[in-house]
């Protein structure tokens, strides 16, 4: 996996990329990360990338020439040959007016082999680089951002844990928050945890076992398999309720799933 980002900012990467899972699967060779500074595709001496956009209006716009100049120059394929075949990269402008970026997204990302990231600034970017360059518009939430830099991190990292051999234990990813379920019939394996199955996770405790009088739930230490599953998804259905409902219907909950938040709706 390779990631292209561009940015007028690109001394911003030098410190969120450098650390942790991101930093270690780029000594590792399982993904790399190209910065490209878009003022270096200018053609004025002042080096300008945006202009007041037409019609009027505060603020100011990026301008296309130098984004699609920087793209062009990686020479990935045209954005009409990316969307006819499928492909194996995309060219993303990050943007508060894209797409809510999700776990599945950062799952659909994970299957490509080159990612160019375009990182908004100002008020927006000249239009014709959502219609006619990136494949999609890809927002991290629903506020506004100074810039796309701390979204392209967000997405790199997310993207970057769910790649083969980034994390030390692969099925640690399984088991996060908003994850879909694995299906652990097809290993034959036993399984002592609860994955998120799309829910948020489960509550997690470690040693000591009492802790100022604060004592680990007893069905954790019991050593019961079945009990420690029973307790997992119950408590994650628990906490998707009280903070994030609505993926209640999202996901798919068995009868007894349906029964115990008829239940904690009481």
């Amino acid at each position: 996996m390779k990631f292209e980002i561009v940015t007028i900012f690109p001394d911003f990467f030098r410190g969120p990329l450098d650390y942790g899972i991101v930093r270690r699967a780029r000594e590792s060779g399982v993904m790399d990360i190209a910065v490209h500074d878009l003022r270096a595709f200018t053609r004025d001496r002042h080096r300008t990338v945006d202009d007041r956009p037409f019609g009027g209006g505060e603020g100011m716009v990026l301008k296309p020439e130098p984004i699609f100049e920087c793209v062009e120059s990686l020479r990935v394929k045209p954005q009409q040959d990316r969307k006819a075949s499928g492909g194996d990269e995309s060219v993303i402008l990050l943007s508060p007016q894209g797409q809510r970026f999700t776990q599945t997204a950062a799952d659909q990302l994970a299957k490509l082999a080159r990612i160019v990231l375009i990182c908004g600034r100002y008020e927006g970017v000249d239009e014709r680089v959502s219609e006619f360059l990136a494949d999609r518009e890809l927002s991290v939430g629903d506020f506004v951002l100074s810039g796309g830099e701390l979204a392209a991190a967000v997405v790199v990292d997310a993207v970057t844990r769910l790649l083969p051999g980034a994390l030390g234990n692969e099925r640690s990813a399984q088991q996060e928050s908003f994850s879909a379920a694995p299906d652990f019939r097809a290993t034959g394996e036993p399984d002592s945890t609860c994955s998120s199955g799309g829910l948020l996770d489960y509550p997690h405790y470690t040693r000591p076992a009492e802790f100022r009088g604060m004592r680990v739930p007893e069905e954790l230490v019991s050593g019961n398999h079945q009990q420690i599953r029973a307790w997992r998804r119950r408590r994650a259905l628990e906490k998707t309720l009280r903070h994030r409902p609505e993926l209640l219907d999202e996901v798919a909950l068995s009868g007894e799933d349906r029964d115990l938040v008829a239940r904690l709706k009481r």
